[in-house]
């Protein structure tokens, strides 16, 4: 899934503005300035759209589980993790969310995308586990539009 498609979810779900966006984004210490925000947040063929880098969707990501739980003092800011998977996206906005295994079958529920136990754990599996498996953009986007049915 396209990490602008994934702001613009965001940017949604959490009914902020776009300057919040790059506020979340700082909070994890990338500087984004408003108007560059508003380029990722375009639709790809509106004029003005700017397509969104991995190492903004990181940093961003990172910003949006301060944001949401608060830092941590005692521990140092973790480095990024590149590249971007729909993967990593789903497991920080698991982190993010505070979501239980539980609370995310509901979420794909709500959405209309049941999964089993089994497939959800296989989703967060390390990369090179025999389990692992990819999450692939229909997953990513329902859980998104679960997320926002939920109104988190």
């Amino acid at each position: 899934m396209l990490n602008n498609d994934v702001l613009r979810s965001l940017r949604y779900i959490l009914n902020v503005s776009d300057a919040k966006l790059a506020e979340i984004a700082w909070l994890a210490g990338c500087e984004i300035p408003a108007a560059e925000m508003v380029a990722y947040l375009k639709k790809d063929d509106e004029p003005g759209y700017k397509p969104c880098g991995d190492r903004i969707m990181a940093h961003f990501l990172d910003g949006l589980v301060i944001y949401k739980r608060g830092r941590d003092e005692s521990r140092p800011i973790p480095p990024i993790e590149l590249p971007i998977t729909n993967n990593l996206v789903l497991k920080k906005l698991r982190v993010a969310f505070e979501l239980k295994e539980d609370d995310i079958h509901g979420i794909l529920a709500a959405a209309g995308f049941p999964v089993s136990k089994p497939e959800l754990s296989a989703l967060f599996r390390k990369a090179g586990h025999s389990n692992y498996r990819p999450c692939g953009d229909q997953l990513l986007r329902n859980f998104l539009k679960g997320l926002a049915l939920r109104g988190k």
